[in-house]
């Protein structure tokens, strides 16, 4: 595991983009495994601006996101989808048939989830994993507990994940309840993982995750296991890390 510490959020963003640059430079055709949440947005910004300079070129690439909200549609603005086209999709030269996320609107959970693993390894895997880290150590929206094995499925969403996400709804009865996610075995099979983490607030999961045990109840921790993982993390989260 390799760990680079930013000075601040903006640094971080620009660390994470230059990796994910390199990436798509080194592989133009490469399967790109995306991430949504606060904390990508300026990885994206940072893409966005090199792709307007000529920099990178998004027009092979395929791309799989983490998860989806389950019974949102997509042209909910807090669905995954509306997150991915406003924040990246939209503004660089990716095809549309290219991008790929879990459809929230199937029912049929068990259907939904068998398509979505079956896409992924019909793309040949992912290249290189985006992550974010949730509060309570989720990765996706494998939650504390998830076993490790598991491959893409359904989950029921915690309180404090259900808490957190709740600034972006009406209220807190206006999130989802459950949502299909890459599993932690699917993340883990990704050929290169980046891991993004920023603010005083993640202190705690930081040093938790990636200087603690490995267990389900930190579900980042498993991350430790990868044999190339890069983790980009600005000095606020790292300031209860032993490094």
């Amino acid at each position: 595991m390799k760990i680079y510490k930013a000075k601040d959020y903006n640094d971080m963003s620009r660390k994470a983009a230059n990796i994910i640059s390199a990436q798509v430079i080194m592989k133009p055709d490469c399967v790109l495994g995306l991430a949504t949440g606060s904390t990508p947005v300026g990885a994206y910004q940072q893409l966005v601006k090199w792709y307007e300079k000529g920099d990178i070129d998004f027009s092979e690439v395929k791309t799989v996101n983490l998860d989806e909200y389950k019974g949102l549609p997509i042209e909910n603005d807090q669905s995954y989808y509306y997150f991915m086209h406003e924040n990246l999709f939209d503004k660089v030269n990716v095809k549309p048939e290219n991008t790929n996320l879990p459809n929230g609107m199937e029912p049929d959970a068990e259907k939904e989830c068998a398509r979505y693993e079956a896409l992924i390894q019909s793309l040949g895997g992912v290249d290189l994993q985006l992550l974010g880290l949730g509060h309570n150590g989720h990765i996706g929206f494998n939650e504390p507990g998830a076993a490790f094995e598991k491959e893409t499925h359904c989950v029921d969403l915690q309180e404090r994940t259900i808490e957190a996400n709740k600034r972006f709804f009406a209220s807190a009865d206006d999130v989802p309840r459950q949502a299909y996610t890459m599993g932690i075995k699917t993340i883990m099979m990704a050929k290169k993982i980046l891991i993004v983490v920023s603010g005083e607030d993640k202190a705690d999961i930081v040093a938790k995750a990636f200087f603690g045990p490995v267990t389900p109840s930190v579900p980042a921790s498993i991350l430790q296991m990868h044999p190339d993982v890069t983790v980009v993390a600005d000095e606020a989260a790292l300031s209860k890390a032993p490094c």
